[in-house]
Formats: C-alpha cells, sequence, structure tokens
C-alpha cells in the first residue's frame, strides 16, 4: 500500500459540510426523470456518474463476485457560488420522494463567504434572528364586553371597520363658518381618505416579478369594486406601467418617492393624462429593515422594462440612505411635502415612512406640530419587516421592533393632545404566524390607525421562503416560485389569477376575524388606543407598553 501525500489534502476549500443546506439523495427510490435537476434555479445539483462495487452471483450455487460499475446519480454541487438555498423545489416536483434539502446546523457559510469573497453577503426576506421572542404573541385580548357592557353580534352587527390616510384636523380648527342657518366651509380642509385599516405595503415592479406585481393590483382591484373592502396598494419605489399611470384604477395606488427616485420623471409626465387622481403620496425616508441603508435591486434584476420604468441603464440601483438635500424634518416638510401637494392642488395625501428607532418619536413630534397640516400620514416600519435584497450584516442587526416605538409615538401624541391628527400605520413582522387580523388588531389597540404588510401578501402567492433561512434569495433574481425574478422562464410557474384569488380570499377571512375580535369588546369601530382591551402576562411587556398584567 502506498503512501498518501498530505500535501495533496487542501484543508481551505469549501466542502459540503460547510455548506448551511445539503441535499439527501437516495439512489434506490430515484428514476433519473431528471425534474429536481430542471427544477432548481441555482444549479446546486447535478447529475453525475459515480463509480459504485456492486455483488453478484453467477450459477447454481452462491459464488460472490465482485465488479465496479459507473451508475448515474444526482449529486450536490459544492462551489462557492452555487449552493442550495433550501428552496425544497427538488423535493417538491420528485415523484418517488428521492431528494430533500436538510439544514446544517453546523455550517461554516459566516466565516467562508466572507473569506473567500471578501464582501458581506446579500440576500432577502426577514431578520434570521429571533432572539427576543414576538411580543405580538405575549399579548391577548383580555378584555371582554358582557352583563353590564353587552358585546356585539359579529355576524349581525355593522362595522365601520376604515383608517383615516391624510391630516384629520381636531374640531375647532376645521374651517367652518355660520352664514345664516348654513355651515359653510371658509377655506379648504386637508384632504382625508377612508381606507381599510390594511395596506398592501410597498414592493416595487422591479423587486417583485411583473406577474406577481399584476396578480397584486388584479387583487386590489376586485377588492375594491366587487367584495366591497377600499383595500390600496403602495407601488414601492421605482414607477409603475404608463398603462396603469392613466387608467381609472391609480385611485387605488398609493405612490411611493424614495431617496432614489427611480421611475419619477415618468409619474410627472403622465400627470396631465391621468383620469384619476391616485390614493395617497408616500414619502419614503427609511425602512424597517436595513433601515439607513438604502435601497438595493441588484443589475441581475433589472431586466429591460424596468430599464423603461425606472429610466436607467442594467446596474445595481442603489438608492441613497437619505434623501439628498433634505437634512431636517422642517425642510422636509417645506420642500417634498409642500411640492407633492401643490402639484395634486392638495387633493392627494402626502404620508411620510421611517424606519422605527429611537429618533422616531422626535419625528413624530415635530410633524404634530407642522403649522401647514399638510403631513397626511405617519407610517413606522418596524426591524421584522421584509426586503427584496439587503447586506445580510444590516438586515440582521440594525433596527428596532416596532411594538414598543408604536406606543411610544402614541402616547407623545396623546401628551400634545394631538392624537389621530396625523394618523399612524405600523409594520414590520405583521401576520408572520398567518394570522393578520389578531396582529393588527392588537397595533390598533396600542395606538395605530392601521397596518401595512408585504412579506405576507407574498407568502399568500405561494414565497416558500421562511425566517429561519430556507431559500432568502430574492436577491439573486432566480425565486424558484416567479415571485421576486425578471426571468420569463421563471416568472411563468406563477399562476396570476390564482395569485389574485388567494389574496382576495385571504382579506375577506381576515375582515371577518377583525369583525370576531371587534364584537367581544363592544366595539363597532376600529379601538385606536383602546389598550385596556389587552391583557399579558410578561410584566416587562406591561410594564413598557402600559398594558394589564396577568397571571
Amino acid at each position: 500500500m502506498g503512501t498518501i501525500d498530505t500535501r495533496d489534502i487542501k484543508t481551505n476549500d469549501i466542502c459540503k459540510d460547510d455548506l448551511r443546506w445539503q441535499i439527501e439523495y437516495n439512489p434506490q427510490r430515484c428514476t433519473l426523470c431528471g425534474k429536481c435537476v430542471a427544477a432548481c434555479t441555482f444549479n446546486a445539483i447535478k447529475v453525475d456518474v459515480e463509480r459504485r462495487k456492486k455483488v453478484y452471483s453467477e450459477g447454481p450455487l452462491p459464488n460472490p463476485q465482485v465488479k465496479w460499475v459507473s451508475e448515474p446519480v444526482v449529486k450536490q454541487v459544492v462551489t462557492e457560488n452555487k449552493n442550495c438555498v433550501g428552496c425544497a423545489m427538488c423535493k417538491k416536483v420528485c415523484p418517488n420522494e428521492a431528494i430533500k434539502p436538510v439544514f446544517n446546523e453546523h455550517n461554516r457559510v459566516n466565516v467562508k463567504y466572507r473569506s473567500e469573497n471578501a464582501e458581506s453577503p446579500k440576500r432577502g426576506g426577514r431578520t434570521n434572528l429571533h432572539t427576543e421572542g414576538r411580543t405580538l404573541d405575549k399579548i391577548k385580548i383580555g378584555r371582554i364586553s358582557q352583563m353590564t357592557d353587552p358585546s356585539l353580534d359579529a355576524m349581525r352587527h355593522t362595522f365601520d371597520i376604515l383608517a383615516p390616510f391624510g391630516r384629520v384636523l381636531p374640531p375647532e380648527s376645521l374651517p367652518f363658518d355660520i352664514e345664516g342657518n348654513e355651515l359653510r366651509m371658509s377655506k379648504n380642509a386637508p384632504n382625508t381618505n377612508w381606507i381599510y385599516p390594511i395596506i398592501i405595503g410597498d414592493m416595487s415592479i422591479g423587486a417583485l416579478s411583473t406577474r406577481m406585481w399584476e396578480a397584486v393590483a388584479i387583487a386590489t382591484a376586485y377588492l375594491n369594486e366587487v367584495v366591497g373592502l377600499p383595500v390600496r396598494m403602495c407601488s414601492g419605489e421605482g414607477g409603475m406601467p404608463q398603462k396603469l399611470l392613466k387608467s381609472r384604477y391609480l385611485k387605488y395606488m398609493i405612490l411611493q418617492i424614495a431617496s432614489g427616485h427611480f421611475g419619477w420623471n415618468r409619474i410627472i409626465n403622465a400627470m396631465p393624462e391621468m383620469v384619476e387622481d391616485p390614493a395617497g403620496i408616500l414619502i419614503k425616508i427609511g425602512q424597517g429593515a436595513k433601515p439607513g441603508d438604502g435601497g438595493l435591486l441588484l443589475a441581475r434584476k433589472v431586466a429591460r422594462h424596468i430599464q423603461e420604468i425606472r429610466g436607467v441603464p442594467k446596474s445595481d440601483l442603489l438608492s441613497p440612505p437619505n434623501h439628498q438635500g433634505l437634512y431636517s424634518i422642517e425642510e422636509s416638510v417645506q420642500k417634498m411635502f409642500l411640492s407633492m401637494n401643490a402639484a395634486f392642488q392638495f387633493r392627494v395625501p402626502v404620508a411620510i415612512k421611517v424606519a422605527a428607532s429611537v429618533t422616531s418619536v422626535s419625528v413624530y413630534n415635530n410633524l404634530l406640530r407642522d403649522p401647514y397640516n399638510i403631513v397626511g400620514g405617519f407610517f413606522l416600519d418596524g426591524i421584522a419587516g421584509g426586503t427584496g435584497a439587503a447586506h445580510e450584516i444590516s438586515l440582521d442587526h440594525t433596527g428596532h421592533p416596532i411594538v414598543s416605538r408604536l406606543r411610544d409615538c402614541y402616547l407623545a401624541a396623546v401628551h400634545q393632545g394631538k392624537q389621530g391628527q396625523i394618523p399612524l400605520w405600523a409594520a414590520g413582522g405583521l401576520g408572520m404566524r398567518g394570522t393578520l387580523a389578531a396582529d393588527a388588531f392588537k397595533m390598533i389597540c396600542l395606538g395605530a390607525n392601521g397596518v401595512f404588510t408585504g412579506k405576507l401578501i407574498l407568502q399568500i402567492a405561494g414565497c416558500i421562503g421562511n425566517d429561519f433561512g430556507r431559500c432568502n434569495a430574492c436577491n439573486t433574481g432566480l425565486c424558484p416560485v416567479g415571485i421576486t425574478t425578471q426571468n420569463k422562464t421563471l416568472m411563468d410557474r406563477l399562476d396570476v389569477d390564482k395569485v389574485a384569488e388567494n389574496i382576495v380570499n385571504y382579506f375577506i377571512a381576515t375582515n371577518t376575524e377583525l369583525k370576531k375580535l371587534l364584537a367581544p369588546i363592544g366595539n363597532s369601530s376600529l379601538p385606536v388606543g383602546r389598550s385596556d382591551a389587552l391583557i399579558t402576562v410578561d410584566k416587562n411587556v406591561a410594564t413598557r407598553l402600559d398594558i394589564q398584567h396577568v397571571c
């Protein structure tokens, strides 16, 4: 037996044990149909040949013999850039359950990727760190109306489930004059739209595939015109198709302007031909996931139609972490809010979206003192929100949980006696357990006028990622279910009509569930700030949020 030259062993080469996901393959069950390899968009598996020992016997008596044969198999690709993300599409399409990804808790990806590539890993989805527990799961609805204060019949009572989008003036500030026996307005009041308290959050037609974005738009129109729920959808940064800008369905869309200003030339040029005003304008200062890090759309997702809509070449699209030229709340009011209000002649509410942080209350307090009354909403986004692409370090380690910061903003407004004047909208991990109604209801009781959600909409559509490292490859443009890709072959996997139907059904179910939560506390409208309806067994949560502690 010869000796082994240990100089041939390369200990720094990446191996299967270093990867986050390992392919478990059973060749005895495999028929080599090839479906798994065809379905894998990440090229993480391949058909290969292995040399195997085979024992056989010929003749009437046992006579074991050994021979070596070459057998085709499916093998995992082990490279720096073509690694399994755990999406399990191979398992989903395999007719014989011969293959599946298995999470490797002893992986070394965090060390290997950075040391091999000299850069931070990027991904989509949400933060994958769950060290604090989820505050909303520790809160229950404990104030139930009974004999002295009867609860309502959820199936027969009429409920007013609407939230304001736009500045709400207190009674003494309304511009009313009495002329004889008539009440007249001396000047125009800020425009306020009353909409459903759950907004489909900002996801751009760049981050999402065109088919996914179309499905969300179809669902939004159907909810408004057929179901009767005034749900609004936010465009996200990057503009939208010209045909939609000039259609009557624009009234269901909230147009977002972010620090990159992508797509806004097209929107401005379309304004003379708009037959409807948009539902609102949302100026994005920051977002809950990767706050302070700016937007990111990688070049591989900037297809030709995205280039046309945004007016950019095919390259990485990086939004600055802040709006250039705006260095204070006062400037944002004077420049952006005033200009956008003036552009639509004060018919369209203009709101601001910020990341939850220790400075959020200061921002909200300053906006409440705005003497022009032109700030139409305060959108607050927490760390557990999702993103299409981010540096992993930012996604996991920057941000602020939404619940306590929402509560602080609401109580700050109460302290000034101005609660409800600038509607509070909150997000960040809502519906993470699939129960959006319960999360929304608790947030409203803590002071929100409404909530917005994005990641949940993708899960309704069929997203196979989760918050524990599975898939989260939205940034790659290789989404295996066609939701976050511009690749036509992959987009065709998405059934637009089915996705729209699923979104509509989810909202109908959520609306019923909201009534089932409103009725027991005896409310026929949204219980904004009704923290007395909430209880918790966690004393720290009770103290921090000023709600009742029970045991």
